[in-house]
């Protein structure tokens, strides 16, 4: 598979490396959550090449993580601003800071800390379950086969034959999803 077309499996990770897993799209996010707002602004503070900035800004304006508004008439100048759909990044930024904290701090510790204003103190990122709290542990939490890839297996299984691997899968079932979507359309 090629990295054009990841975005075509049944697999969010997937999808959303589509969008984020570009060099500089990121640190443009954490940018525009720190207040960045300006195409000179951006290109300044991560010192990324115009041609480079202006693509991503446009990938993340095309994909709805970022809005283009108008501050300036004449000449027309647009600033960058997070959609919902951007806004929804932050604890992505948070969790992967966190990491970054405590895997790759150099014996520095983290380079930053962050404050929650409601109650005062410093806090940290934390992954639980929206239904009971608990925090979420890797050995504790399973995948489970959504609509598309239950109706792909499904579908092998009546054919006699057998599911793909995980990376096969996801690809296989997102283009028979796509095929037959379109033929009951």
């Amino acid at each position: 598979m090629k990295w054009e077309e990841i975005d075509q499996q049944a697999c969010s990770v997937a999808r959303a490396l589509a969008v984020l897993g570009e060099r500089w799209t990121l640190l443009i996010i954490r940018d525009a959550f720190r207040g960045t707002r300006r195409f000179d602004d951006f290109q300044r503070s991560l010192g990324v090449t115009r041609h480079r900035l202006s693509e991503r800004l446009r990938k993340l304006v095309d994909e709805g993580v970022l809005t283009r508004v108008a501050y300036m008439e004449r000449p027309t100048r647009y600033e960058y601003r997070l959609t919902r759909k951007g806004l929804a990044l932050y604890p992505v930024l948070m969790t992967l800071s966190q990491w970054g904290d405590d895997w790759l701090d150099d014996g520095n510790g983290p380079p930053q800390y962050y404050r929650h204003s409601l109650c005062g103190k410093q806090t940290r990122a934390k992954l639980c379950c929206d239904e009971c709290g608990d925090p979420l542990r890797p050995e504790e939490v399973s995948a489970q086969a959504g609509e598309v890839l239950s109706t792909y297996t499904a579908y092998l299984a009546s054919q006699g034959e057998e599911a793909p691997s995980e990376g096969e899968l996801a690809r296989d079932a997102a283009r028979y999803w796509r095929e037959n979507r379109s033929d009951e359309g």
